[in-house]
């Protein structure tokens, strides 16, 4: 009897395959990262501690004098003197502070109950987007300023003309926002909708509100942003208290540190809404980003 051979694969036949090698259990998978994404904490406070050196610098060598840039330490001992009530007009800070936030939140908030709803009818509607469009892309480019003394005329000095000229700035932004939101919204979804049996308003309701929303909420954060840039303008209308009437009373005696005192403390106000903003945002809308 002949000797046992191994046997040959045939001919065809896939090839017994390799043992795989070992994976090494150090070795990781990284995803790749959308541009931009990751943290700015870190790089932000290291912007931040830098400016403040170069800030500290300049005043300590006397690289600009101290009428043009006036030095952290004169600007903190102005921020001390606000607090206690030893500025011009003898009133606190704290008292200042509480009728600028009265005056911007407060047309911000009537902006929110009335832009927005223009907004969403200027998209579903081309009725409405008719109507307001070419009022609201006239008067949008404008500085408040050019407009200011038709305010002063119509609505008086009192506190009224201040909200109103504040609530204009406010207007055009989230109008502007809640509409391209609407528009923005894929016809994929509105037909799945009307497929579904739902009628105008539950699509408006339930497709085209919740899609809309990141642009509302960006909407928001801009146009809080051009409240507090037209709160210097809205206090020069014979204000006694606010922000705004500090810095321009502090400028007309040439009181350099209370004016950057005034404007660091307006600026942190509206840093602050602006971290809240981005935290809501992220409640309201946890998808944003991420399609």
């Amino acid at each position: 009897m002949a000797p046992s051979e191994s046997p040959k694969p045939a001919t065809g036949a896939a090839p017994a395959s390799a043992p795989a090698s070992p994976v090494s259990p150090t070795r990781k998978v990284h995803g790749h990262r959308r541009p931009g994404e990751g943290s700015t904490t870190v790089i932000s406070i290291a912007t931040v501690l830098v400016l403040c050196l170069l800030w500290w610098a300049a005043a300590h060598f006397a690289w600009l004098p101290p009428l043009v840039l006036p030095s952290p330490g004169s600007v903190w001992d102005a921020f001390v003197a606000a607090v206690k009530g030893q500025g011009q007009g003898g009133k606190p800070l704290l008292e200042h502070f509480l009728w600028s936030l009265g005056r911007v939140f407060g047309a911000f908030a009537l902006a929110c109950v009335t832009a927005i709803p223009v907004g969403i009818l200027m998209g579903v509607s081309r009725t409405m987007r008719g109507v307001f469009d070419p009022v609201i892309e006239f008067y949008r480019p404008l500085p408040p300023l050019a407009y200011l003394p038709l305010v002063i005329i119509w609505f008086g000095i009192e506190e009224t003309s201040k909200v109103v000229l504040i609530y204009l700035a406010c207007f055009a932004p989230l109008a502007v926002a809640a509409r391209a939101g609407v528009r923005s919204v894929g016809s994929e979804q509105i037909n799945a909708a009307l497929s579904m049996g739902a009628n105008r308003w539950q699509v408006v309701r339930h497709v085209v509100l919740p899609a809309a929303m990141p642009d509302i909420l960006t909407g928001m954060r801009i146009a809080i942003g051009f409240g507090w840039t037209t709160l210097v303008a809205a206090e020069m209308v014979a204000a006694t208290a606010g922000l705004g009437q500090l810095v321009l009373n502090a400028s007309n005696f040439l009181r350099t540190d209370v004016v950057v005192m005034g404007i660091i403390v307006i600026g942190i106000v509206a840093l602050l809404f602006d971290l809240l903003m981005r935290r809501i945002e992220g409640w309201v809308v946890p998808w944003k980003g991420r399609m």
